[in-house]
């Protein structure tokens, strides 16, 4: 754990220290590099090689994709109170991304000529769902329920088979029902950098997609970076990222929760920061943290977070927080504070993925259920992206139709700029529907 305070000398250079980037080591890229050469060249054979390699599965190209029969049983052996939660879910992502589809439109512009857009969803779309020690059911609704809103005719899913080593392995089947709810059947049980491989480029029974969506581990996150271009991708989403600021009307406990929960994702990599208007708070927060984590169930994996990935800084003031904010730009961001305060940072804080407000507003909700996907911008990239919306699976198209008058009209400033560029012929094609 490391603990700075906002006002001390040097500070600036050491929390831009703390800014990772996308940086990835050589190590991953030569390894990424093989996986993705190996399976445009070797297809169905080379996926299968990669699955026993690196997840210890044993599959035959027959047994890539799960049956649509398997995925239904899945549902209806799923607890009630889970498919409850599935739906309820499921229901508030549906209705928060309507909101975002966007709409067809035309208009006249100044020359009377016709112009607008249309839009249309991206026709084959894969969707990586991170499976085995932690299945992120959850992933499965924050991308493919997205999908569908959007209209994607056809929506592939590929999560990582985890069972037996030299066995063909198996998906949790709650990741399933969740398919099943949303609508998918097109289901394959690889992962890692294989998969991302099988995405972009195909198989001899996997057939490529148009773009690919869905957080993953180094592996994954690299194969899309380096895919990109042969097919399109949503963001490179790395480890979980949350920072609390939090002032004397935080509950410490609920602060030190939420904290813990961000940290025990899994991969050790994740990052948590306290960002404290006092150092009173700032303790209060610590003796919590201390208290529950021994009750975890993977203490050890979230202790260790805490000590290499858990950044406590004691902020001079709500300004001095809103800068600190913006420099980290965190995947999630939860805002602790009174009412007033709440109001100031919410005016001056631009770079976070998500902001949760409030006491009674747990990271988890956003995690999980509240409606927005959680696939969303980490490593500092949420200075210049988003997190997943419903039209990152839509294309969007211009249109433009004019007719003799308005071309007339439109016909000088082509001509000056064709001037301007020395584009000749560009000016002819106007001159001479107009002469």
């Amino acid at each position: 754990m490391l603990r700075l305070r906002s006002s001390q000398r040097g500070f600036s250079k050491r929390l831009a220290a703390l800014c990772r980037g996308a940086q990835v080591p050589e190590r991953i890229s030569r390894v990424v590099a093989s996986v993705l050469d190996g399976v445009r060249a070797g297809g169905d054979a080379a996926v299968a090689r990669y699955a026993a390699r690196f997840d210890g599965v044993r599959l035959s190209p027959h047994q890539f994709r799960i049956s649509p029969g398997r995925i239904a049983a899945a549902a209806r052996s799923l607890a009630a109170s889970d498919m409850r939660a599935l739906r309820e879910a499921r229901a508030n992502v549906a209705a928060f991304n309507r909101r975002g589809l966007p709409s067809d439109w035309k208009a006249r512009n100044r020359h009377g000529g016709t112009v607008g857009e249309k839009f249309d969803p991206i026709r084959r779309v894969g969707l990586y769902v991170p499976g085995g020690e932690v299945p992120l059911v959850s992933t499965v609704l924050m991308t493919a329920t997205l999908a569908k809103v959007a209209g994607c005719p056809e929506i592939a899913v590929f999560t990582p088979a985890k069972g037996r080593p030299g066995s063909a392995g198996d998906v949790a089947p709650a990741l399933l029902a969740a398919l099943h709810l949303v609508g998918v059947d097109e289901v394959y049980r690889i992962g890692g950098a294989q998969a991302v491989a099988a995405m972009a480029y195909g198989t001899q029974t996997i057939r490529p997609v148009d773009k690919i969506f869905g957080p993953g581990n180094a592996y994954v996150c690299e194969a899309k970076r380096q895919v990109f271009g042969t097919v399109g991708v949503d963001s490179l989403p790395g480890p979980s990222e949350l920072m609390v600021i939090a002032d004397g009307t935080a509950r410490a406990d609920f602060a030190a929760a939420d904290l813990l929960a961000q940290a025990e994702h899994g991969s050790g990599r994740e990052r948590i920061y306290l960002v404290a208007l006092s150092a009173r708070v700032a303790d209060a927060i610590l003796a919590q943290v201390r208290a529950q984590v021994g009750s975890l169930p993977r203490s050890d994996k979230v202790s260790r977070v805490i000590d290499e990935g858990f950044v406590v800084v004691e902020a001079a003031g709500l300004e001095a927080a809103a800068q600190i904010a913006n420099a980290i730009a965190p995947e999630h961001l939860e805002l602790l504070v009174g009412r007033r305060s709440t109001g100031l940072l919410l005016r001056g804080i631009t770079t976070a993925g998500a902001i949760m407000v409030g006491n009674d507003t747990p990271t988890a909700l956003g995690d999980f259920s509240a409606g927005p996907s959680h696939v969303l911008p980490t490593g500092t990239t949420g200075r210049f992206s988003s997190g997943l919306r419903v039209s990152d699976f839509i294309r969007r198209t211009s249109l433009v139709s004019y007719g003799r008058a308005s071309l007339r009209r439109a016909e000088p400033g082509i001509s000056a700029f064709a001037a301007m560029e020395r584009l000749e012929a560009h000016g002819r094609s106007a001159r001479i529907r107009v002469a």
